[in-house]
Order: structure tokens, then sequence, then C-alpha cells
């Protein structure tokens, strides 16, 4: 008797990696991030952003607390640079951050047997979303309810693959899109104000903690109304990618937006996250794509209101 797989799993190149410790690490990102950082304790993970002064977004990132410090998960493209910049402010803070891209390697796995699968590995599951487990082979962050992110040294690769390398990655980057959990990279880089991408809804942007680049910008966001641009869910009729515009017929000469993250779909075409100006979304304007006669997106709803 055939035995079903209950569960898919994936490598994930495309996910870079850096490592934050230190005796002022916890400091550091928290003065750093859009979240809060100060009370984050050793069995949570947390979604957070890092701004320009100008409030823009320069990487989102997974806080992983680690032995030491913090992980931090981003685009591959994006860290190489973003250590460079972010180390600049440490000053004579007792920190070392460094790009640990290299040196990890990392896997999605998910679907209705996912929690029994990273049982059967050797880790413990995370019985709640954003709850993480670590032990000597790496650590596992449940980032959906039927969602598993696993972090290892790369000395766990082989073993890890055997189990968990059935498809490719964008299998993974099409279920954080139906999610409704975008990621920076670097074709959209210094673009949105956290709130576009919906991360005060992600619970990545705190408005009570203190000073963070950019925070002046992302509270007069928030609390004047002043966000245009917000992001959507689609269905693309042609493959797409990030940093693709799209337009809107009552915003001529110019794009009424952005793709933010694509994933090709099986039988054609691709689901995307899009940042679209909000008054062309309420008055349910047809969105194009690249072009203001382009391909025409198809709305879908996001999980969250």
């Amino acid at each position: 008797m055939e035995l079903k797989v209950t569960f898919a799993t994936a490598q994930l190149p495309g996910q870079g990696l850096l490592s934050c410790t230190g005796d002022d690490a916890r400091a550091f990102l928290h003065a750093q991030l859009t979240s809060d950082v100060a009370g984050l304790d050793a069995h949570h993970a947390r979604r957070a952003g890092w701004c320009s002064a100008k409030g823009r977004l320069l990487a989102t990132l997974l806080v992983v607390p680690h032995a030491g410090g913090f992980l931090l998960q981003l685009a591959r493209d994006l860290s190489p640079a973003v250590a460079k910049r972010l180390s600049m402010f440490i000053l004579r803070a007792k920190v070392n951050l460094s790009d640990v891209s290299d040196a990890w390697v990392q896997f999605g796995v998910w679907g209705a047997g996912a929690a029994q699968q990273v049982g059967e590995l050797g880790f413990e599951v995370p019985r709640d979303v954003l709850h993480c487990a670590s032990n000597e082979r790496g650590t596992v962050v449940r980032v959906a309810p039927e969602r598993f992110l696993v972090l290892a040294p790369r000395a766990e690769q082989s073993r890890l693959a055997q189990s968990l390398a059935h498809c490719e990655e964008a299998a993974w980057t099409l279920a954080e899109i139906r999610d409704g959990h975008p990621q920076v990279r670097l074709a959209t880089q210094d673009q949105f104000v956290p709130q576009m991408l919906n991360l005060e809804r992600l619970g990545a942007v705190d408005f009570k903690k203190g000073c963070y680049p950019g925070q002046e910008v992302v509270a007069r966001t928030q609390y004047r109304g002043v966000l245009k641009r917000r992001m959507v869910r689609a269905r693309a009729p042609v493959p797409a990618a990030p940093g693709d515009d799209v337009f809107a017929d009552s915003i001529p000469g110019q794009a009424a937006g952005t793709i933010v993250n694509a994933a090709a779909l099986a039988e054609g075409g691709s689901e995307v996250l899009a940042v679209v100006q909000i008054s062309a979304l309420e008055a349910s304007e047809p969105i194009h794509l690249r072009e203001p006669a382009g391909p025409v997106l198809a709305p879908l709803a996001l999980p969250y209101a």
C-alpha cells in the first residue's frame, strides 16, 4: 500500500541569514528594528523591519533567538549589504554582526503532516505561530499554523536534504504569498514604509517602543492617516517579478504600485503580493501589470483583515 505524503518540503537558497551576538545584541537590535526585541524570549521569533531614516524598508526580517544572540532571516540578495550597513551603527556596543548565509542551511516544511515530519527529524515541534525550538541540530520556527522554517548549521545539510528537499523554493514562496507574508528584496529595497506591506498587521511594528531609524515617519503614517498605498494579493495571467510596476487608469502617466513578491503557478501565470494605490483599490479599478494596457491582476483575499 502506497503511503500518502501529507507534507511538502523545500530547501531555501534564496534566503539569507545574519548572526547578531554579544552582550549588547538585544539592545542594539531593539534600537534598530521596528518591533520589540527587548522583550523577546528564547521561545518566540518575531517579524520586524529595518528602515532608512526616511522610514523606507531596507529589509524585512524574521528575528529568531539563538545562543548568545539572534539569527535574522532576510532575502539572500540583501544579506551582504545589510550586514555591512547595519554594522556601521554598532559603534562602541558589544555586538558581533555577520552574514552567516553560507554557514547555515534553511528548509521549509508545510502541510497537514508538517509537524510530524519536524518531530521525526529530532526537533521539538513549536506549538503556536512564531514559537521556536532549538537544539544542537538547529532551530525550528512555526511561521504559520501548518508551516515550519528549519534553520541548521551547514553540517546538517546532507541529513536534512534527504527528507526536506522535495520541492522547488518557489512552492514555499507561494505559501508565503498566500499567508500574506511580504519580503523586501533587492529590486524593492528602500521603496515602502512598513504599513504599505501590512507589517503592522503582522505584528512587525511596535508603536510603543522607543526610537529606531525612520520611527517618526512610521508613526506619522499610522496616526495621521497619510498611507496612500497598501499591499494586496492577486493572480496574474503571466509571470511577474519583484519590482515590476503596476498601473491603474485613474493614475495616467505613472505607476500605481509595485510587485513585492511573485511565484509561478503550475497551471500558468503567477500569484503576487503587490503594493497598490489605495484609491484605485477602493474604486475597484483594473490593475495592469508592467504597462498601462498590460495584463490585469485578479484580486485574491489575504488571510488577515
